[in-house]
């Protein structure tokens, strides 16, 4: 093993070591369930100090290399087919609810009618047209809220998110996340080995403040979302985009990855870190609530240095996003019917939040008119709360799951889903918000 290790070792750093096993790992040397030596002894054999080799075990720890197993002591992990354990918790136990108010989709209704893929006529494509149609380029282009040096479209926005993480980042690297944020982003980074540093939020997203005593754990990159904010539903104003952005232009190794997930159905101006740090910003824009989940498309925008070196990598192995779904986003986008479909989705999401949120402050609930499908209800007790809304028939999300720092109890609902009976449904939340902790006998 040790030899194996010392030919992979390329720097005798923390980072160097962890990526020297993981690689004897991903190779077979070391298969899983395999003990590893004391800290002591790998420190001796490697002539490293023992201070070095601990804190690459933590690295390996946090990337999931590795786990304490009892009196084993330190082994290699078993492959991790679980699948993402946050997105997966929020999630979980959600059969037999009359209102799932915990998922976070659209609402189907509200989807533009797709038309039929054979009424699209598409010209037949081949393996060297360009891997984005020209006229959807240009469409996006027009609205692309900063001149970007590259568009891309890919698979939906966390195949997106997922692929510009995994070119800016390497395992130990740290990257700062909003103070709630979606639990799939939290996933991903544990999945590549990344510690997420949190920056808290107020009702117009993440605090600048928070932001630059972030940026003192000398992140890679910094992940937001600029309106609609899942799970809180807040929106930068254009005073904070600026804000931020001054916080940022002091770091200008460190990249600004926007994810725009409501899109179309954001009711809120969208205002981008691009427009002032073009160089540093990549802007993703998802189509799945405006325009359906089974798209999975979303379009990205940013600098040459981040996305080229993404598109060349991808040519080896998908290539490009299909075309024919490129053809049927562009309809969509073009056809009048759909876009006032798009239209109604948005105001009407706005309508149903608006109604919940009201009755739920005449109910001593208080909530900022926020965005998108989402608010972030606060609560006493997260479990009581979700016991309550059970007996009605009410699924939500715990909101523990979308907290990667400190935090109080909230709960994530869906509201955009709520149809009808708002205020009936409201109270049942606002009832649950209020519900004290359960007791536990003795």
């Amino acid at each position: 093993m040790f030899s194996a290790i010392r030919d992979l070792l390329r720097e005798p750093t923390a980072r160097g070591l962890a990526e020297a096993v993981g690689r004897a790992v991903g190779e077979g040397v070391l298969a899983p369930g395999a003990k590893l030596p004391p800290v002591r002894m790998v420190a001796a054999e490697l002539q490293i100090s023992p201070t070095t080799v601990s804190a690459a075990w933590q690295l390996l720890r946090r990337s999931g290399t590795i786990q304490t197993d009892g009196r084993r002591g330190t082994v290699v992990a078993q492959s991790r087919t679980g699948g993402p354990g946050r997105y997966r918790a929020a999630l979980r136990a959600r059969s037999g609810f009359t209102l799932d108010l915990s998922t976070g989709v659209p609402d189907p209704l509200l989807l533009p009618v797709l038309p039929a893929l054979g009424g699209l006529s598409p010209a037949p494509s081949s393996y060297l047209d360009e891997p984005v149609l020209p006229e959807l380029a240009a469409l996006l282009r027009d609205s692309w809220p900063f001149p970007p040096d590259r568009l891309a479209v890919f698979d939906g926005a966390m195949d997106a998110l997922d692929q510009i993480a995994s070119s800016l980042l390497r395992l130990g690297d740290r990257a700062v996340v909003e103070n709630p944020c979606f639990p799939p982003l939290l996933d991903l980074l544990d999945a590549l080995g990344v510690t997420a540093v949190a920056a808290d939020t107020d009702d117009e997203g993440m605090l600048p403040a928070s932001l630059a005593n972030a940026l003192a754990e000398r992140p890679a990159a910094v992940f937001l979302q600029p309106r609609a904010l899942n799970p809180t539903g807040a929106s930068w104003s254009g005073s904070r985009a600026r804000s931020l952005a001054a916080v940022l232009e002091h770091t200008p190794q460190v990249y600004a990855v926007e994810d725009d997930s409501a899109g179309d159905v954001a009711s809120s101006p969208l205002h981008s870190l691009g427009s002032h740090l073009p160089r540093q910003t990549v802007h993703v824009r998802s189509f799945s609530k405006s325009h359906g989940p089974d798209l999975r498309l979303a379009a990205v925008g940013g600098p040459a240095t981040v996305l080229d070196p993404i598109l060349e990598r991808r040519l080896l192995g998908q290539g490009w996003t299909s075309r024919l779904l490129q053809h049927l986003l562009l309809a969509l986008l073009t056809d009048p019917v759909s876009i006032a479909a798009v239209r109604h989705a948005r105001a009407e999401y706005t309508r149903r939040r608006q109604l919940v949120v009201t009755t739920l402050g005449a109910a001593g609930v208080l909530l900022p008119p926020g965005d998108g499908l989402n608010i972030w209800l606060p609560v006493a007790d997260e479990q009581s709360a979700l016991i309550t809304l059970a007996s009605s028939g009410i699924a939500a999300a715990a909101g523990a799951s979308f907290t990667p720092g400190r935090g109080a109890p909230h709960l994530r609902v869906t509201v955009g889903l709520i149809t009808d009976a708002h205020t009936a449904v409201a109270l049942r939340l606002a009832e649950a918000a209020q519900a004290p902790a359960l007791s536990v006998p003795r």
